[in-house]
Formats: structure tokens, sequence, C-alpha cells
């Protein structure tokens, strides 16, 4: 199995899907100036730069996916999303609902998220939350590089507007990737790790902070379950409420604000079908109601750490 970064796995995935499906096109900020292979095997037809202009971007996948093409888009860093609001959410997730269904707009549009770069509250921003919020689109997070791939050829092939968001800090950390074909469906949460003490529930990469602080937890004898969401929308509820029911702890933790964040989704959830089954208090972890810190250390210290996450576990272990 060969071993790629989750930058590589999404070319991989891109390539494969543009051999497969000749309505499969990309566009979007440097998208041809960085992406060389593509270009070369796909043409300028296919693979095409344009101006920043995020907007004009998501208007013209909308566009062309309503006419039945499948567009992948890059729009860059997350919080540029604000500029493509209207067209992603305004438009390609309400118009097959208002078209009653005679249109749909299959399209992916890529965020680059999280910290990991000290580029600063303009360009980090985990605003992964406003779209799970909005009818009609789907949200991807992965933690691993077999999932990028398998999660956006998956996305590709779907036929609503799927958001995919690429976790920074995680994209140049490579992994086993399937040759080939390879699919993950949406909506699908990985189990990491069994265990029967506590649940630990992340995306992106406080997924390893959970599996780091599960390992801290095993040599104390605490048996933690670590659950990686990989899709935000639609929601494994299942996997979490069956993962509740047996252990009776819960930690959900994301870097993204604490506050409405999907952790309190999935605590509602939880309060909602899996009360009686609790231990003790569910406990939430997450960034702070702030914009983001260039200083990487203190961009650091705004994420759930693995020891922080432990002591959480160890809290409602003594409860």
């Amino acid at each position: 199995m060969p071993t790629l970064t989750p930058i590589e796995a999404v070319d991989a995935a891109i390539a494969e899907e543009m051999r497969r499906d000749s309505t499969v096109l990309m566009f979007g900020e440097g998208t041809a100036t960085k992406r060389h292979a593509l270009l070369e095997e796909f043409g300028a037809r296919r693979i095409r730069n344009t101006p920043l202009a995020e907007g004009i971007i998501a208007g013209t996948a909308v566009g062309a996916a309503g006419c039945g093409l499948r567009p992948v888009i890059d729009l860059l860093f997350a919080p540029f999303l604000c500029y493509a609001m209207d067209e992603l959410v305004n438009s390609a997730g309400k118009l097959r609902y208002l078209s009653g269904g005679q249109f749909s707009f299959p399209l992916v549009t890529l965020a680059m998220t999280g910290g990991g770069w000290g580029v600063g509250a303009q360009h980090n921003h985990n605003n992964e939350a406003w779209f799970v919020h909005s009818p009609g689109l789907k949200v991807v997070m992965p933690s691993t590089p077999a999932d990028f791939k398998g999660l956006l050829k998956t996305a590709i092939r779907d036929d609503n507007p799927v958001l995919f968001f690429m976790d920074i800090g995680l994209l140049y950390q490579p992994g086993e990737v399937p040759d080939g074909e390879h699919l993950v469906p949406l909506g699908q949460a990985a189990v990491r790790r069994r265990g029967g003490d506590v649940t630990l529930i992340a995306y992106g990469k406080t997924v390893h902070a959970c599996a780091q602080a599960a390992e801290t937890l095993a040599g104390e004898g605490i048996a933690a379950e670590v659950i990686d969401l990989r899709t935000l929308k639609p929601l494994d509820t299942v996997t979490i409420v069956d993962s509740v029911r047996k252990t009776g702890r819960l930690v959900v933790a994301h870097e993204a604000n604490r506050l409405c964040g999907v952790g309190a989704e999935i605590a509602a959830l939880v309060a909602e079908q899996a009360f009686a089954a609790l231990r003790a208090p569910i406990v939430r972890l997450g960034g702070p109601d702030a914009p983001a810190a260039s200083s990487y250390p203190l961009e650091q210290a705004c994420a759930p750490s693995a020891e922080a996450i432990a002591a959480a576990a160890r809290r409602l272990m003594r409860a």
C-alpha cells in the first residue's frame, strides 16, 4: 500500500475521479499553478486557475453543477468561505429543494482550516459548524490520508454540495493510502480504538490527540474508545449513541470554538438518546470564543491537547 500525505491523497482522488468521469473538473485559487500533474494529464479545460474571488468561483461552480458538471473548487483558507456564503448556502444548498428536485448540485468545495501553520486569525478559523447548520450541504473533515482520498472520491460522486475541510496540521503527515478504488461512505464514523470505560469523540487533527490520550489512559487501566466522526453532516448518530451507552462517559473534543460547536450538538444528542446510560456529566473541550493567534505556542494552547483530554477522562472516572 503506498504512503501519501493528505495533499497527495487529495490529488490522487481527483485524478482518479477525472479519469472515471469526464464531467469532473477543478478550478480555484492556484489550482493549475500547484497541481502540475493534474494540469499535464487533463489540460487547461479541466484544471483551471481563477482570480482570488471566492464568490465568483463558488457561483461558477453552482452554475456548472446545475448544468450537469461535477466541479471541485479550491478556496484555499476556510475564513474566505465568508465571501462564498451566498453561493454555497443560499444557492447550492437550497436550489435542489426550491426546484422540486429538478436540478442537483454535485460540487465539492475544498478549504484548509485549523491551526498548525501560525497563519493568524484571517486565515485560521474553524468555521465548519456554520455549514453543518446550513440545510442542503454535507460537511466532511477527515483525519487520515486514507480518509482524505476515500471521502473525497465519495464526495465528488455525491449529488449534493459537499464542504471538504482539510486540517492544515495534517496536510504533510504521511500515511498508508489504498491504491486505486477506495471509497469511504459519508455519514459513517470510524472507531479508531475500542474501550469500555469512556468515549472520546473528535474529528480532524483532534482525533490524534484523543488517540494519544487513550494510550496514556490505557497505561493507567482506563480503556478509552476513540471515535473519529469523519463526516459532520450527515452525522453518524448510531455509532455515537452506541458507544456512550456502553461506556457511560463522554468527552467530545474539537479545535473549533466550543460555543455552538459540533460538540454541543453531540452532547445534546447523547442527552436525548442515552441520558439513562450516563455515569457522569458530558465534557466538551474546544477552542475559545476568540480569533486564532498568529503565535504558534498561543495557537496550540487554544486547541484541546492530549493531556487535557486525558485529564477530562480521569475526572469522569472519579465522578
